[in-house]
């Protein structure tokens, strides 16, 4: 399968497994889980061809490791930025590092300097351990600025933070008190 199919292939799962699993009539349980071949059948009443062996491709070779598939190889899920209010995943809290960083565009940050990080339509803010990632996403919505967040002294105030499967780390909410913008990463 060629990069642009498996692009096409991630976004579309990204799409479903994330937000709208019902556009297609798939069920997702509460840990965000829906069966391959319910989604497969899904696809195909919308048009879209998908098989068993893309889906694999797009699990294992996608960067970001977007998507986990059951030890049984019969259900498939987004591993965080879900909006749909069916999913629920339960993360166990867990010690970040010292600092993270959030990449986001220069045209939300009258309302950051207002209400802080907040999840929009997700469930979890999501952070980055890394600045290069954190600046990678927030230049997908336009000129990027790089926030520090003080992520080990908003936990030592009692605000708990999560790790997905793939890496990112999920708080609530992240207050104003605790970001820095224009960051300039650790070296």
């Amino acid at each position: 399968m060629s990069d642009k199919g498996l692009t096409e292939t991630s976004k579309f799962l990204s799409y479903i497994l994330r937000h709208e699993p019902h556009s297609i009539g798939l069920t997702l349980d509460s840990e965000g889980w829906g069966s391959i071949d319910a989604l497969i059948a899904g696809a195909a009443g919308v048009g879209r061809v998908l098989d068993r062996r893309q889906i694999e491709a797009v699990v294992q070779g996608n960067d970001k490791k977007r998507f986990s598939l059951s030890d049984d190889g019969l259900q498939i899920r987004a591993v965080q930025g879900h909006s749909t209010a069916t999913v629920s995943l339960q993360y166990v809290p867990k010690t970040p590092p010292a600092c993270l960083y959030h990449g986001t565009a220069t045209r939300f940050l009258p309302s950051i300097e207002q209400q802080g990080l907040v999840p929009g339509s997700r469930h979890h803010v999501h952070l980055s351990e890394d600045a290069a990632t954190a600046i990678a996403v927030g230049r997908r919505y336009g000129q990027v600025v790089l926030l520090k967040i003080d992520a080990l002294a908003m936990q030592q105030a009692g605000l708990a933070f999560y790790q997905a499967d793939n890496g990112v780390w999920l708080t609530d909410h992240v207050p104003i008190a605790f970001i820095h913008r224009g960051a300039e990463p650790d070296q």
